[in-house]
């Protein structure tokens, strides 16, 4: 019967170096997240000069989180299957970086949504296995390390993307094709960093062992407790768009949300190692259920939103969120994933955090319009805090 341990760790080598995977696979996101951020928040108003109407960029955003979260499952379960994790991780980081110059290249709003499919497909094929390799590589008590390191370097890239878009469009304003092909490059450095820097850990094999299962239900009741609350939550997760949308409407303007969307980046990405590293100490639920209180501050700030002025510190603010919660969510559900199965059932994780946002976001957007700019906000500030509160009342007996 498998051991569980979800709680805090004191193995005695918390303190040893990680391994160079892992810091190899941080620069890797760093790469492809600074080459995706730097063209993300341009890609509405490419597909507008395309003449897409608004429906459209509604249309391929939804089909492009939904193919990505679906591939993330089953890439998990593959990785397991075939006992190769890197393998999908470079068919994944491919094809989204060989989406960019199709993007550039594109003449009608169909040609972005095909390419758009491209780039969420290889992130689908990417994640889990990544994931997988970052928990195969390190011991219990370094993982919130590890995946603390890798989100900060990841998050570095989405704070460097929107600069550097925001500075070729400035000096280079009438050449927003070009973006798309400047956004290959970075792209493609973290595709080599990957093939040649990466190296996937040796496993026994035993050819008398029956193959992992893909079932659900094989999910140990701590993980399936842990799923059902992250799901909770991630109905009052709706897009951050939501979040520029309201910035914009009480006066903070174009230039500015370029600015603060790479200022609450740069709070992930400078705290997120040492943060990572605090959870391997204490616990992985103290800082998730931290996380989703600062969240429900931050929305409900934005509810009762009047002027601009206190969106800056409720955007840092936000920053604190992600930087306790996008890796030790991660890291606690490696720790609850059995060790064979593990690229599947974190496949799950990440199938159910993306699933749960086109409902979030089609929720929030009902709301915003029919009820009032404030209500989802409110709603996810409760459905955040109640969360929280669950997450400590179910600390399971090997937890501190």
């Amino acid at each position: 019967m498998q051991t569980i341990k979800t709680g805090a760790f004191s193995t005695g080598d918390e303190n040893a170096p990680l391994d160079p995977t892992v810091k190899a696979l941080g620069i890797v996101s760093l790469c492809t997240d600074l080459s995706s951020e730097m063209v993300y928040p341009v890609n509405p108003i490419f597909l507008r000069a395309l003449g897409a109407p608004p429906w459209v960029i509604g249309l391929i955003e939804g089909c492009a989180e939904s193919i990505a979260s679906i591939l993330k499952l089953y890439s998990g379960y593959l990785s397991d299957k075939l006992g190769n994790r890197k393998a999908l991780a470079l068919w994944g980081y491919g094809l989204a970086a060989f989406s960019k110059p199709l993007i550039g290249v594109s003449g009608a709003w169909w040609h972005v949504f095909f390419a758009r499919m491209l780039d969420r497909t290889g992130k689908g094929l990417r994640a889990a296995p990544r994931d997988a390799l970052i928990a195969d590589v390190v011991t219990p008590s370094q993982r919130g390390r590890a995946f603390g390191l890798h989100r900060s370097l990841d998050t570095t890239g989405a704070v460097l993307g929107p600069l550097i878009g925001w500075l070729f469009l400035h000096f280079f304003p009438h050449h927003l094709r070009w973006l798309y092909f400047l956004a290959f490059i970075p792209a493609l450095l973290g595709l080599l960093a990957l093939l040649f820097f990466v190296r996937e850990a040796k496993k026994e094999v035993t050819k008398t062992a029956a193959p992992p299962k893909f079932t659900l239900s094989g999910l140990s009741p701590e993980y399936r407790t842990y799923l059902a609350i992250v799901g909770l939550f991630g109905i009052g997760n709706s897009s951050d768009a939501f979040l520029l949308l309201r910035a914009g409407e009480r006066g903070v303007g174009p230039e500015s949300l370029l600015l603060l969307y790479a200022l609450f980046n740069l709070v992930e990405a400078s705290l997120g190692y040492p943060v990572g590293r605090w959870g391997d100490r204490i616990g992985r639920r103290p800082l998730i259920a931290a996380g989703y209180a600062v969240f429900a501050v931050v929305y409900l700030g934005f509810g009762l939103l009047t002027g601009p002025l206190a969106v800056w510190p409720l955007f840092v603010l936000y920053g604190f969120y992600y930087t306790l919660t996008q890796g030790s969510q991660k890291a606690l559900a490696a720790d609850m994933a059995h060790p064979e199965r593990r690229g599947m059932e974190m496949g799950a994780f990440h199938l159910l955090v993306g699933i749960s946002a086109l409902p979030a976001s089609l929720l929030a957007g009902v709301l915003y319009e029919r009820v009032s700019p404030a209500a989802p906000f409110l709603l996810s500030a409760g459905v955040a805090f109640t969360a929280a509160l669950l997450l400590l009342a179910t600390k399971n007996k090997a937890a501190r």
